[in-house]
């Protein structure tokens, strides 16, 4: 009691506020925690036992006096001789302490998983061409015969119908051992990220596999990683995969599967790479009860004798190696210092979602001016391509260039890199353990069912309440198109300035990165089957700039890359060109803007004017070719059968009978028309800035402005020769 009566004298209420004014100075004004998190358990903060004279640590709360306010962020230090008080340091990264081991993951508690964890080496491949069919490629078909054997059956992915709880490590009974011969292929897929369902032995070196549809689903069938062991060097294998169900594949137009050898990597310092001959896509004859089937096959000969090797869809990327890497973020002492790390919220598996704040710490005169980006990737955990975009955009914002620093002193990024770390780790291709496509329950209320959804959605509208947002971008893959281009939003119902200003950061993009972000494959538009998207539900919270930047899981079709894959530094890559086309869109010298605002008008007038014979929103071809698209909607109760769909979608379609118009009408439509556009080309530049502003006047209110003269003082460069043209 002597003790608190002395510390009532050395403290003061104003002394208590200017601590704390003080240290919210330091802090960031608008670091994200969930209202989940704030209730749990801190278990980093180490009480000290020594001698109360030396050292002690108490909390606010524990003084039962009406002076001191009760909460636990305020911790009293008795230190020579006198209390000195101080808030609690913010809770550690990953909820155990950043010396310590990670957090381990959480599987549902049926899933069998191996002891042994799976490591890959980064490396920078040589340029790896398409592959060019011959004509002659095989199209095996199987029947069930009592001859076929059954080298690998995973059983456990349909013990439960739907997610009950978690538990670390998963199943821990005994797991069952795959069948050890001496002429025949062993197979593992049961660690992080793997899929394979089952593997049947129908020939002496050849082998029919399945994938696992994802969990408590019995759909998307795309993603497959998986081990081969008991090798043998120089014999030619086929492997098919028997049960995707899309009917068009980037396998079609050249696409490799890619290999790993863990000897290759030992000797030669040789990663993943793309192999295959006899590559063919093709529809099977599995199809039940109107469902139809398609096959992947392959050939290969393995390097060496007794390797343990790994066959994958797209270069693998775990929810450990995240967690590695932001490990290796909070034990730098200079990247920590701004970038903070926090815990967005739990899974239904209890695993956590981090949410990164990075920017330079704030000074409270510029709480407010700073305008914030937003980057979020792996809504759908196999997209495994959009973790390495996400990778690269990291690696130099938080470097020691001089235009990171620039960044990092205009904006705040706010970033999830991994939005569905359940889906990760069971190797789901495109839900969450909710048997749901997360990317259509942006909309959804419900907290508990898709807690990484509703929690980002949530920052990101405290965010702006408090700044504004200028960019969202949401990373995913996407398997029927080659090339990397964006999805936008359509805001031509609002103005025609504000139409095209949505497409300008897409367009200084590809401006900067020719070779691989096609601008004419991107699309702005709002389908009411994407309106639970995070880019339209972003769009429509008031972001202007939303988009969904969409990577192949294939490679280029664009200037020197025509014809190659992308590998992990060419996606890496784009998160470099992400961040130049930020600061070329941003740069008060507008010259690059109205530059490319000009270019996109020029675009305008030149798309035709005249549909006599197109009445119709949305052509049949437009239909076939977005059927498989990263943006389809996933609900897990309805069929999956693309030919249904598309029967579904045509037997929607209005036609409605077409007249022929006479020569005078059709003569005066073009008149009309050549009077239009040459009343168009009237208005120069000064046209074009004015109704810049005008559309950021109207704008104002509902959807957040971009300053003309805010940003960089000193910063001015010009866009690459490159042209538009592809």
């Amino acid at each position: 009691m002597r003790a608190y009566i002395h510390l009532k004298k050395e403290i003061s209420s104003q002394t208590l506020e200017e601590m704390s004014e003080d240290s919210e100075k330091e802090n960031y004004s608008d670091i994200t925690i969930s209202d989940e998190d704030e209730s749990d358990e801190d278990t980093f903060m180490k009480f000290l036992s020594e001698d109360i004279h030396q050292c002690t640590l108490l909390t606010a709360d524990s003084i039962g006096d009406p002076f001191f306010p009760r909460t636990t962020q305020i911790l009293l230090e008795y230190q020579l001789g006198r209390w000195v008080p101080r808030l609690r340091e913010p809770r550690d990264l990953y909820g155990v302490s950043s010396s310590g081991p990670l957090s381990p993951t959480r599987w549902p508690y049926h899933c069998e998983v191996i002891d042994e964890k799976v490591q890959h080496i980064d490396w920078t491949p040589y340029t790896e061409p398409v592959y060019a069919p011959t004509g002659l490629e095989m199209e095996p078909l199987y029947t069930n015969s009592k001859e076929d054997i059954v080298v690998y059956l995973a059983e456990d992915a349909y013990k439960e119908p739907c997610f009950v709880y978690s538990r670390v490590g998963g199943n821990r009974t005994p797991l069952k051992q795959p069948v050890d011969n001496c002429d025949t292929l062993m197979f593992e897929a049961r660690f992080e990220s793997g899929n394979l369902q089952k593997v049947v032995k129908v020939a002496e070196y050849e082998y029919q596999l399945t994938v696992r549809p994802d969990l408590f689903t019995n759909k998307h069938t795309q993603w497959y990683y998986f081990q081969v062991t008991n090798t043998q060097a120089g014999i030619v294998y086929r492997f098919t995969i028997v049960n995707f169900t899309k009917p068009s594949s980037l396998y079609n137009r050249g696409m490799r599967p890619l290999f790993y050898s863990d000897k290759e990597a030992k000797a030669h310092n040789i990663g993943w790479q793309r192999i295959g001959d006899q590559i063919k896509y093709f529809k099977n004859n599995l199809g039940q009860d109107g469902h139809h089937y398609f096959s992947l096959t392959w050939t290969f000969q393995f390097p060496y004798n007794k390797d343990t090797c790994y066959f994958a869809h797209c270069y693998p990327y775990t929810y450990t190696n995240l967690q590695d890497y932001l490990s290796n973020i909070n034990n730098d002492p200079v990247r920590s210092k701004f970038c903070k790390i926090r815990v967005l919220c739990h899974t239904l598996a209890r695993n956590m979602v981090y949410v990164l704040t990075i920017t330079t710490p704030l000074k409270s005169t510029e709480s407010r001016k700073r305008k914030a980006v937003i980057l979020t990737a792996r809504v759908h955990p196999g997209e495994t391509n959009s973790s390495w975009i996400m990778k690269g955009f990291l690696d130099y914002i938080l470097g020691d260039s001089s235009d990171a620093q620039l960044l990092r002193d205009t904006f705040i990024f706010k970033v999830v890199p991994m939005l569905n770390p359940d889906g990760v780790i069971v190797g789901n291709y495109r839900c969450s353990l909710a048997g749901q496509d997360l990317n259509r329950c942006y909309t959804s209320l419900l907290k508990e069912s898709f807690p990484s959804v509703w929690y980002t959605r949530n920052m990101i509208h405290r965010l702006m309440e408090k700044r504004e947002v200028i960019l969202y971008c949401d990373l995913h893959g996407h398997s029927r198109k080659e090339n990397i281009f964006m999805y936008g939003c359509d805001g031509s119902a609002r103005s025609k300035a504000l139409y095209l200003q949505q497409r300008i950061f897409p367009l200084m993009l590809s401006k900067n990165c020719p070779d691989k972000f096609s601008f004419s494959a991107c699309k702005f538009n709002i389908q009411k089957s994407k309106e639970g998207t995070g880019r339209v539900v972003m769009w429509k919270m008031g972001i202007r700039n939303s988009f969904t930047m969409e990577a192949t899981f294939c490679g280029s079709t664009l200037g020197n890359k025509r014809g190659t894959h992308f590998n992990t530094k060419d996606l890496e890559s784009m998160g470099y060109h992400f961040c130049d086309s930020l600061l070329d869109y941003c740069d008060p010298d507008r010259t690059k803007y109205y530059q490319c605002l000009k270019e996109l008008e020029e675009m305008e007038k030149h798309v035709t004017l005249e549909k006599i014979f197109d009445d119709s929103d949305t052509s049949l071809m437009e239909i076939t070719l977005d059927l498989e698209s990263s943006g389809r909607g996933s609900d897990s109760s309805e069929s999956n059968d693309s030919q249904t769909y598309l029967l579904k979608l045509t037997s929607q379609l209005s036609f409605k009978k077409k007249f022929l118009k006479t020569k005078k009408e059709r003569n005066s439509m073009i008149a009309s028309h050549t009077n239009a556009r040459e009343e168009q080309e009237v208005y120069g530049r000064g046209r074009l800035q004015q109704s810049h502003k005008e559309s950021n006047s109207n704008e104002k209110g509902t959807k957040p402005n971009v300053s003309e003269n805010y940003i960089f003082e000193c910063f001015r460069r010009e866009f690459p020769s490159q042209g538009l043209s592809e």
